[in-house]
């Protein structure tokens, strides 16, 4: 079979849209159809023709079809990193379940069936080395996400994939032997489906909550969703002269209505807000109202720092307020332009000698540095977040197939389920392990049908 790679229908088919016979027809058949050509989806398809034969000399004709909405294949994949895409995470697989929130169990099996060293030998085989940095994202060694995007889609050739761009699809059904696939011009049917259309961050690459609509229409239920891995907007944010600044490894917390969860990591200020590791993993959590709290000291050295100012009072009464802060034991360096306005924010002089300085000005200063609360507008856009948190309810997909609990042959992979990582590697590879169980798990079914 000659490899194609298709963004259009055949010439016959194309006819048919133009006359729009294809709208009360039947609809071609396909054995698979894969919604969506981002990393999950394309590693699936490729996966599902791979050994999908009972032995080595049967050739697997199964067609299979990858749908895209958008022009071309992978527009998201093409900014992740930055466009040099942070592929996977190094260290023990084990220690990945840990960095996807509340769900991260749900993964064990696609996760330790498909590990980083997997992913990372994958391409290595494709000709593709990567790097890992100091802090353990790593990364193609050329950094370039299109050189990944490149071997996917040449898989799909040699698989002998079809990948049809500017297909929206707009219904799905189930029906007796299978599902039916509707859009402008064009029907389609197949007896397996796999839903790996994104989630709704960067919408204008194709992530637009298709997925949801899909699952929702076929039974499934789909969590609130929301964006994660996104910088927080400030409610009367004191820093939007000091954009740029920025902290090593500080320690956060969040308070809300429902409990009080603890961060650490690198924190970047913002015109409008925080961001930074730290903030973007937190950041699947926040709500408006919510409040944040920044530790330039650590909690637990409270008393030591209350102590330290008093005993520098009795020394060197004379001495300044702004000279004390930038003398003062933080767990980060704090930048001369903050020291003046976390004065300003404590309402103190900052000419005040340290012996003038009131013991409740003292305690509001040593409140600010232990915690410097912070109320939350709202979370950033889905346009600036990397990922979407909510999606698919994780309980009605089965974890060790990545199939539909609620109805047979159907499948989802990626980000349109209700699972979200940490920044550093982690969704993608959560992309590729799931469109890999699932693959592995289509294989199986159709090499039972084939004994």
């Amino acid at each position: 079979m000659r490899a194609v790679f298709m963004r259009q229908e055949v010439e016959d088919q194309s006819e048919l849209e133009q006359k729009g016979l294809l709208d009360d027809c039947p609809g071609r058949r396909y054995d698979l159809i894969v919604i969506g050509a981002g990393p999950a989806g394309l590693f699936c398809a490729i996966n599902c023709r791979q050994n999908a034969r009972n032995d080595d000399h049967r050739r697997d004709n199964r067609r299979i079809l990858i749908l895209e909405k958008k022009g071309s294949p992978g527009r998201k994949l093409l900014l992740s990193g930055s466009g040099q895409c942070n592929i996977t995470h190094e260290g023990e697989i084990r220690n990945f379940l840990n960095h996807y929130g509340e769900h991260g169990r749900f993964l064990r099996p696609a996760i330790m069936g498909f590990t980083n060293q997997d992913l990372i030998y994958y391409f290595k085989a494709k000709g593709l080395e990567m790097a890992s940095e100091p802090s353990g994202k790593i990364f193609p060694q050329t950094r370039r996400s299109k050189d990944v995007l490149d071997i996917l889609i040449e898989d799909c050739k040699k698989a002998d994939i079809e990948i049809q761009c500017r297909k929206d699809v707009r219904t799905v059904n189930r029906i007796e032997d299978g599902f039916a696939l509707l859009g402008d011009g064009f029907s389609y049917r197949s007896s397996i489906l796999v839903i790996a259309t994104g989630g709704c961050s960067y919408p204008a690459t194709g992530s637009s909550g298709d997925g949801y609509r899909f699952a929702r229409s076929l039974g499934h239920r789909v969590t609130e969703i929301g964006p994660a891995l996104t910088p927080v907007i400030i409610k009367d944010y004191p820093f939007h002269d000091l954009a740029g600044i920025s902290f090593e490894n500080i320690k956060i917390s969040l308070n809300n209505l429902k409990k009080t969860r603890e961060g650490q990591g690198d924190i970047l200020l913002t015109h409008e807000g925080l961001s930074g590791p730290a903030i973007l993993d937190l950041s699947r959590y926040i709500q408006p109202e919510d409040t944040l709290k920044l530790s330039f000291v650590p909690k637990e050295k409270r008393a030591a720092l209350e102590g330290w100012i008093l005993e520098l009072s009795g020394k060197e009464g004379s001495r300044t307020v702004k000279s004390l802060l930038s003398s003062i034991p933080c767990s980060v360096p704090l930048p001369y332009r903050l020291i003046g306005r976390i004065i300003e924010i404590c309402g103190i002089d900052p000419d005040l000698g340290l012996s003038q300085l009131r013991r409740r000005e003292r305690m509001h200063l040593v409140d600010i540095l232990v915690g410097l609360p912070l109320t939350v507008s709202r979370p950033d856009g889905f346009e600036a977040a990397m990922v979407t948190r909510g999606g698919v309810d994780w309980r009605e997909v089965n974890p060790k197939t990545m199939q539909s609990r609620l109805v047979k042959g159907l499948y989802l992979a990626g980000e349109v389920l209700d699972v979200d990582g940490d920044t550093g590697g982690y969704n993608l590879q959560s992309c590729f392990s799931t469109a890999m169980l699932a693959a592995r798990s289509i294989r199986k079914s159709w090499d039972g049908k084939m004994n």
